[in-house]
């Protein structure tokens, strides 16, 4: 079975490699990796990954911003806020403009992954 592509989208280095390490796996690889959501969005045209983590507060485009864009672009897309506590409103914000499932940073190890598998399951 192929394996399933996630485009990364974080403005913080430690942060990509904190979910790479925790992504890649037998299931799942990092197609791309993107810091702004200008960037995000560049790339999810370019990449067409099967599953998007997006940070929401960055430089240069937000994620609420490069969500809209990428579901204009792809109405399926499969989107996974990760964000940190206190931005609930804005979590709000990202569901509406379609991402479909959320993680609150610091994350435990097997959150985004249960997240990533969730949103999945329900688009087979």
């Amino acid at each position: 079975m192929a394996k399933q592509t996630v485009l990364i989208v974080d403005d913080s280095n430690f942060m990509r490699n904190t979910l790479r390490d925790e992504i890649e796996s037998d299931e799942y690889t990092v197609i791309a990796e993107a810091d702004t959501g200008k960037s995000a969005f560049e790339n999810y045209k370019k990449y067409n990954p099967d599953i998007v983590t997006m940070d929401i507060v960055m430089p240069n485009g937000g994620g609420i911003e490069a969500i809209k864009n990428i579901i204009e672009y792809n109405p399926k897309a499969l989107i996974v806020v990760i964000t940190a506590v206190g931005h609930e409103p804005m979590i709000t914000r990202a569901i509406r403009a379609g991402a479909l499932n959320f993680v609150i940073k610091p994350f435990k190890k097997g959150e985004v992954m249960e997240a990533i598998k969730e949103l999945y399951n329900l688009m087979k």
